[in-house]
């Protein structure tokens, strides 16, 4: 079994405008899950650097980022990346392109972590529900197209509002979605934006939203996750 947690950690800039990496890492702390799916992990302007920088995560936590190395000093791509243990073994990673209309990407990976090996995809879709269906079908596609298969968990912000259309249905063709419950807005939490989704192989044991007072200040998301077993 192994725990996984998606996370949009507003580029280290909490409810108070403040940009505390100390605190975003504080919560990942709390989550302890082995594996994280971050979205705008980076900050927006600039060389887009990490907020969480690979030296900071070495001093300070238990987690190193997948090697993208697409931007010099950021950890993923257009703000996704996804943290494991510094134990795991990481086989493949890669970035995902989508389809957009403004800057929009995932990230995947395949990893040994707990003895299983899984395929982790991070994504951020489109505020636009059109837009958002082309990338989850370009996801899937992607994953699909694999020569090696594993299985897979999907996670990260979709913003998607209904379960029962747009790229959640679309999902649901292949993909269980975990009931974690309302992430987004952090202060008083009433929308199931953030979404955890596993493949046949997979079974979800529990899942749900980190809702610590830390966690409620550090984004305007909250962290969602789920524990895993192969079916």
């Amino acid at each position: 079994m192994i725990k996984v947690a998606s996370y949009n950690m507003r580029k280290g800039i909490g409810t108070d405008r403040r940009r505390l990496p100390e605190r975003t890492l504080e919560v990942l702390r709390e989550i302890d899950a082995d594996v994280i799916a971050l979205q705008e992990a980076d900050r927006r302007f600039g060389t887009k650097a990490a907020v969480l920088t690979p030296h900071f995560l070495e001093e300070h936590s238990d987690y190193k980022a997948i090697p993208l190395s697409i931007r010099a000093a950021s950890s993923g791509w257009h703000g996704n990346s996804i943290l494991v243990r510094k134990d795991a073994l990481i086989v493949h990673c890669e970035a995902i392109h989508l389809p957009s209309l403004e800057p929009r990407g995932a990230v995947t990976c395949d990893v040994r972590v707990g003895g299983e090996m899984v395929r982790i995809v991070g994504m951020h879709l489109d505020l636009s529900g059109l837009w958002r269906r082309r990338q989850a079908a370009a996801i899937m596609a992607h994953v699909d197209c694999s020569t090696e298969r594993h299985p897979t968990i999907l996670m990260g912000d979709l913003n998607e509002w209904s379960a029962a259309s747009g790229c959640l249905r679309d999902f649901a063709r292949d993909y269980s979605c975990a009931a974690t419950g309302p992430s987004f807005h952090a202060r008083h939490p009433v929308a199931r934006l953030d979404r955890i989704l596993v493949s046949r192989e997979l079974k979800v044991i529990e899942a749900g939203v980190h809702m610590s007072p830390a966690a409620r200040k550090a984004s305007d998301h909250l962290p969602i996750w789920a524990r895993v077993e192969q079916a």
